[in-house]
Parts: structure tokens; sequence; C-alpha cells
């Protein structure tokens, strides 16, 4: 599964089911830039994982809803829910080992 973009109206709808991550970036984002290989990496290598990005200075009332203060952030999504958040560069194993305990 390649990368997806969300913006504002199709946000919802792309997370509500199943289990998401999305990686709230921007292209300025030298963090952000480590952490694209990572999650491209995800998006292979977990089929049963929608994988999103989400551009935060595109779509600024959206990433104040989620309260981003920092980026890279990457929310995992179930069923709609927010249930976990990491902030900063971390590794594939951390992301995938966080993913598999919503799968």
């Amino acid at each position: 599964m390649s990368l997806m973009s969300l913006t504002n109206e199709n946000f919802e709808d792309s997370v509500k089911e199943g289990v998401s991550i999305v990686d709230f970036w921007a292209i300025w984002c030298g963090p952000c830039r480590i952490m694209t290989p990572v999650v491209e990496d995800i998006a292979k290598e977990m089929p049963n994982v929608k994988v999103y990005k989400f551009n935060v200075d595109d779509y600024p009332e959206l990433t104040a809803k989620f309260n981003i203060m920092s980026i890279p952030t990457i929310l995992i999504f179930k069923d709609g829910e927010e249930v976990d958040q990491t902030v900063g560069v971390v590794s594939k194993n951390v992301l995938i080992n966080k993913i598999k305990t919503f799968l």
C-alpha cells in the first residue's frame, strides 16, 4: 500500500475503520524527512494498516484539534479513535510494535 495524503475533508472517513497511522509532518522539517522512509516501509510491510501523511502547514485547524505541538508526530487510530501518539524520530521497530498492539 502506498502513502496517502489526508485533508480536512477526508480525515475522519479515512481513519474510521481498522488501524491507521497518520504522520503529521511538514516539508521544511528535518526530522520529518528522516521519518518518511520509515513510514513508507511500514506502508509496504503492513498492508492491513492504512498509512497516511498529513501536512500540518496545509491544515492548521486539524493539526490544532489533535494538539500537535511538535513534528513529526505519528498518531495511531483504531476504528476512528486515537489510541497512541509518537513524537519525534523513532525506529521502524518501535512503530511496528506499537501498531501490532492494536491489530
